[in-house]
């Protein structure tokens, strides 16, 4: 995918040469159709969409603003366009179902040629080709505070099958995907290698050595298809479900909070990479704090009854890092010492519980 946020053309068409319907039709010409859901895609006032009478509709949004949600100094566009999509469908995958169908509207400011736009659409279209997900609509206008990106993604779930955040039981083990903390420690690298840029007049050589997988799970995530899928290979239907957007901690407490239950995860059994861990070091950083505050990894939280706990153990890729308590119990990451940390929203633990 792209080496930089913006790519350096021959020649650059600037996007009023275009006019907004040439535009869109130029960036959502042979748009590929995937799904049999999908009636009609690109080329009306709508979009027609058509589910089995067997199935509930999931609908998502996602709002990303630059400056907020990302930066353009070391985000490439197509980097950008892949993420923004995978994020709306690990929202869908999160409750049991599987994206259709995807819109994305963009306000582009002055300074974005057409070939940035073509670079941040292959994005899109790369990541709803490899999730088998159709690209049906969206919406272009001009933007006067630089590049803002707001994606919609349907999908569907099988009637009253969707996994919700408040299905957790007393008991259930409580299961992570792959790995914490990984993208946020990309996004750490990316942000110290902008300040060495931002003081360097010539010569700067960004130094990602050894670092590929960091990253990569920041520029170009991935969601747990394969995790859902393995789940239900297993004869495993979790009790409750959330993805890691937002840090495991946050996550964790919205389930508590939906399902009225209480946490207990364990420090020793988060699951951190190495490449991660020697990032942290490296920046004097807890690594249990990045593993419970780091977002964007995409990963599945979720819990299963622990009577199906040996089914469980049959499937690579997850770890179980605690139980769900009764609620009077509250929310804790329980230290190697035993010494329990309340877990707060924004993923920092509190002082130690008996003081709470």
């Amino acid at each position: 995918m792209g080496g930089g946020s913006f790519i350096l053309y021959m020649q650059r068409t600037e996007l009023a040469e275009l006019g907004e319907f040439a535009l869109i039709k130029h960036l959502t010409q042979a748009l590929p159709k995937h799904n049999e859901t999908t009636i009609l895609g690109v080329g009306d006032d709508a979009a027609v969409v058509a589910y089995p009478p067997e199935m509930q509709t999931l609908l998502t949004t996602d709002l990303l603003l630059e400056g907020i949600h990302f930066d353009l100094t070391y985000t490439p566009l197509k980097h950008l366009g892949y993420k923004a999509a995978i994020g709306s469908f690990s929202d869908i995958y999160a409750m049991g179902g599987h994206p259709q169908q995807l819109t994305a509207s963009i306000g582009v400011s002055a300074r974005f040629a057409l070939e940035d736009l073509e670079e941040l659409y292959a994005g899109l279209r790369l990541a709803c080709d490899r999730y088998g997900v159709d690209l049906v609509g969206g919406d272009t206008s001009a933007s006067l505070t630089g590049l803002c990106i707001s994606i919609t993604c349907l999908g569907m779930v099988e009637k009253g099958q969707a996994i919700l955040r408040s299905g957790a039981k007393s008991t259930d083990l409580i299961c992570v995907s792959g790995s914490l903390g990984a993208a946020y420690m990309g996004l750490q690298l990316l942000e110290r290698e902008k300040r060495v840029f931002a003081g360097e007049k010539e010569g700067f050589n960004p130094d990602f050595a050894e670092r590929e997988y960091i990253l990569e799970r920041q520029l170009k995530p991935e969601a747990r298809q394969d995790i859902l899928l393995a789940l239900r290979s297993a004869g495993i239907r979790p009790t409750s479900m959330i993805d890691s957007s937002d840090g495991l901690a946050s996550e964790l407490l919205h389930i508590a909070t939906e399902s009225g239950v209480g946490v207990r995860i364990y420090e020793d059994r988060l699951p951190i990479d190495h490449e991660t861990a020697r990032m942290a070091e490296e920046l004097h950083m807890s690594t249990t704090t990045v593993a419970l505050n780091g977002g964007e990894d995409f990963e599945l939280i979720f819990t299963v009854p622990l009577a199906q706990l040996d089914e469980l153990r049959t499937l690579e890729g997850i770890r179980i890092i605690g139980h769900i308590t009764e609620a009077s119990a509250g929310c804790f990451l329980v230290a190697p010492d035993g010494t329990e940390l309340r877990l707060i929203a924004q993923g920092w633990p509190q002082e130690q519980a008996e003081q709470a």
